[in-house]
């Protein structure tokens, strides 16, 4: 028996860690990091041990022979991998393990060095990656700070609510919320509570871990109408992000169309067609629940510019997708290179994923049909949001058969994440992010970047692993170095200025009690959590102390 990884991979390397074979490829140091959709169990070479499943922060390691479902696919998927990859030569006739010499601490500072003090901006996974390799490989004083009142970033308001698996990784995260070398002000903004210029006096370095909050524009007439919105929004929403309102999405009309063919899009149109009551076991917004148990949406229309062999969502994702219950997936089969490509695809090929989905000619002018399903369409880009004064009425598609009018309320622009400028760091308009060489910020000593405000969006919550490592290790040379301005101000200086510039601010013992709050509103629902959607909530929550 092996183990295979399957779609919860979050690529963060844990497992690449504690594999005493060398048997999950591809590894940090390969070059096919951070290009695969998931990491991969060599089947030749494992040999059971159970480290992987033990380590991984997101339970995606399941032995092969307890695949249910549709994830037995991922037995076939995990050595599809490694089938032109010759299996690795034992030393000796001995077992393919690590060959482990003297352990070397090259990021490490001298025993002598005083304690460094860094403010982290941002408790998303690259934020929190950053704060686990400080604490744990030196003796730094780390403060946590987050525009929001609740910590989380990505992980609670990106992933999919029907994603249990992948939102584990906060679990993780959350241990170090009440390390004592930790401080968390949740609630604070730079560049409004405090500026760039004093969190980087008060600390020795700033790491901003900001993310990319910003969405890509189609850049269409009409794109501002009601009902043409963002994925950010639409994820936001069902997911209680406390700057999206409640009442944000329009579910009354049968058809809603979604821009974009990547693994955000795919979100989208799942939630959008999922069983509500299958949902309703999730941490779904209770807003977003309510709409959907209510909603009149029969079809979600996929639309990419390219073909499926170019499709920007990964293998796992689209697997996924063609197995929802009660769901059906189509391809439009409007031009004939889309049927094409999905025969001509080799069997890793992500376009082969659709070789046995149901292919038709879809007429568009009729509205759609009995039952819920999810069209792909190819080769085809929006024109413009067309509408009048009250709102949208559909989008018009233009492909190489002509144009044509997809009618519908609501489109969602699912076509990509832009980084927005950060108050007093330098801003790169063209690539949406702070420039940097190895996450030292340009011109600004002290001043440091993680995650997709470092490299732009790309890369899902493991990468950050590898990208926080660069940054801190970039860090800790300069402070040996001694490149890294010294604070004057005293070690609490900085907590006490935050909580005269923002009263409302959360600390640990504030976190914990809104964790606490949600998971008791949950319980009373049946769930494992039911959020709480407004700031004023949260913090009124933060404010709680349970025995």
């Amino acid at each position: 028996m092996t183990y295979a990884i399957t779609q919860t991979c979050c690529a963060d390397a844990t497992c690449v860690a504690v594999c005493p074979v060398n048997c999950i490829h591809p590894t940090p140091q390969e070059r096919d990091f951070g290009s695969t959709e998931m990491l991969h169990v060599d089947p030749r070479a494992c040999i059971d041990c159970g480290a992987c499943a033990d380590a991984c922060p997101v339970d995606a390691i399941i032995p092969v022979d307890r695949l249910t479902g549709p994830q037995r696919a991922y037995a076939e998927i995990n050595a599809a991998y490694f089938a032109d990859t010759p299996a690795p030569e034992p030393a000796d006739g001995s077992p393919n393990f690590h060959a482990w010499d003297r352990p070397t601490f090259d990021r490490a500072l001298p025993p002598d060095f005083r304690p460094l003090r860094v403010a982290v901006v941002g408790t998303g996974p690259a934020g929190m990656y950053t704060a686990q390799d400080l604490l744990l490989h030196t003796n730094a004083e780390v403060t946590l700070i987050d525009r929001l009142p609740v910590a989380g970033g990505l992980v609670r308001y990106g992933v999919a609510p029907d994603h249990p698996a992948t939102k584990k990784a906060g679990d993780t995260f959350a241990r170090f919320h009440s390390h004592p070398r930790v401080r968390m002000l949740l609630g604070l903004r730079v560049g409004e509570h405090v500026m760039a210029e004093e969190l980087a006096a008060h600390h020795d370095a700033v790491v901003y871990a900001v993310g990319a909050s910003g969405d890509r524009r189609l850049g269409i007439p009409g794109e501002d109408r009601t009902g043409s919105l963002s994925a950010s929004e639409f994820v936001g929403w069902y997911n209680a992000h406390p700057d999206v309102a409640p009442d944000a999405v329009d579910l009354s009309a049968e058809r809603v169309v979604v821009v974009g063919n990547g693994n955000v899009a795919l979100d989208v149109a799942r939630i959008l067609v999922s069983d509500p009551e299958e949902l309703a076991g999730t941490d779904i917004a209770e807003h977003a629940l309510r709409a959907l148990r209510g909603s009149a949406v029969r079809e979600v229309v996929l639309l990419g510019r390219r073909g499926p062999e170019h499709a920007a969502c990964t293998r796992p994702e689209l697997l996924a997708l063609t197995q929802l219950p009660g769901v059906r997936l189509v391809v439009d089969d409007h031009d004939p290179r889309v049927g094409d490509a999905i025969d001509a695809a080799g069997p890793r090929e992500l376009a082969a994923v659709l070789r046995h989905t149901a292919r038709e000619k879809v007429d568009w002018s009729r509205p759609p049909g009995e039952g819920r399903r999810i069209v792909l369409r190819f080769h085809s880009a929006p024109a413009e949001i067309v509408g009048d004064g009250q709102g949208m009425q559909g989008v018009r598609v233009t492909s190489a058969d002509g144009e044509l009018l997809l009618p519908a309320t609501t489109a969602i622009r699912a076509i990509g994440y832009r980084g927005t400028p950060v108050p007093g760091l330098p801003f790169d308009e063209s690539a949406g992010t702070v420039p940097h060489e190895r996450g030292r910020v340009t011109g600004l000593p002290g001043t440091y970047v993680v995650g997709w405000i470092k490299r732009g969006p790309s890369g899902g919550i493991g990468a950050n692993r590898t990208c926080a490592a660069e940054t801190v290790g970039t860090l800790l040379a300069d402070a040996v170095e001694g490149a890294l301005p010294r604070p004057t101000p005293p070690a609490k200086a900085f907590a006490r200025l935050a909580r005269r510039r923002a009263p409302h601010v959360v600390d640990a013992r504030g976190m914990a009690a809104i964790d606490r709050a949600e998971r008791a509103r949950g319980e009373d629902a049946g769930r494992p959590r039911t959020k709480l959607a407004t700031m004023s909530e949260l913090v009124t929550a933060s404010r709680r102390r349970w025995r």
